[in-house]
């Protein structure tokens, strides 16, 4: 296989979406990425708190009665 070959086939591979979510420590409120949660050992807060909750975004859905 030649470099320009293997530079296709790298080229053509589909990219794995990169989902930002954000969590925040339900004890002390701290925004926790999770890249973040990922690198450490366990999940934990910095605070020692172990539950997170997922940030959502502000918008409301809303929909129409039938």
């Amino acid at each position: 296989m030649t470099t320009e070959e293997s530079q296709v086939d790298e080229e053509e591979k589909p990219q794995a979406p990169s989902f930002n979510v954000v969590y925040t420590c339900m004890r002390c409120g701290t925004p926790v990425t999770q890249s973040e949660l990922s690198r450490l050992p366990e999940i934990k807060c910095i605070c020692g708190f172990r539950v997170f909750a997922k940030l959502r975004p502000p918008v409301v859905k809303s929909l129409k009665a039938v």
